[in-house]
């Protein structure tokens, strides 16, 4: 099943859903397609381009933001699934300041790591061993969620979650 991204009527993103969720809101009128993607959805009569990104006709007051669960996927997602420490292809997560040492499992103490650099680091702080981190990490933005909401983002929708949407995502 493809995904849609929806907009709000400021052109914010809300949240992604199923591509067919996003034509019944284009369908009942309460959303207007922005970028149509390449497939077509049929029905026994009739044809309708899938929609990529929609927009919602009338302004969607979001109560509260809500936040990123901290799993393994969203920090590869919010570190552009490169190593913090030197730049390699990430392939575990680590603690920043150890948790043996005290330190907490949130999202501004934990970074992917490359195996290397995990292995080398060990229980250690990065004082001890001369180590420094590429980018200090920080619980991920708004857009991020939404990134980590869709199994694959659409080339299109990036012109909308705004620059910086692929890398290294902060607060």
């Amino acid at each position: 099943m493809t995904q849609a991204l929806v907009l709000n009527a400021t052109y914010e993103p809300l949240c992604v859903v199923s591509s067919r969720r996003a034509l019944m809101l284009t369908l009942e009128h309460k959303a207007e397609m922005l970028h149509p993607s390449e497939r077509v959805l049929r029905s026994e009569k009739l044809c309708f381009e899938e929609p990529s990104v929609v927009r919602m006709r009338y302004y969607v007051r979001v109560p509260y933001h809500a936040r990123a669960a901290l799993n393994r996927r969203a920090v590869f997602a919010r570190d552009g699934h490169k190593c913090q420490y030197c730049g390699a292809e990430a392939e575990s997560i680590d603690h920043v300041v150890p948790k043996s040492r005290g330190g907490g499992h949130s999202w501004d103490n934990v970074v992917a790591a490359c195996r290397a650099c995990n292995f080398h680091k060990k229980d250690r702080l990065l004082e001890e061993i001369g180590m420094r981190l590429r980018h200090p990490p920080a619980p991920p933005r708004q857009r991020t969620f939404l990134l980590l909401a869709s199994a694959r983002m659409r080339s299109e929708w990036s012109a909308y979650l705004g620059s910086g949407s692929e890398g290294v995502l902060s607060a």
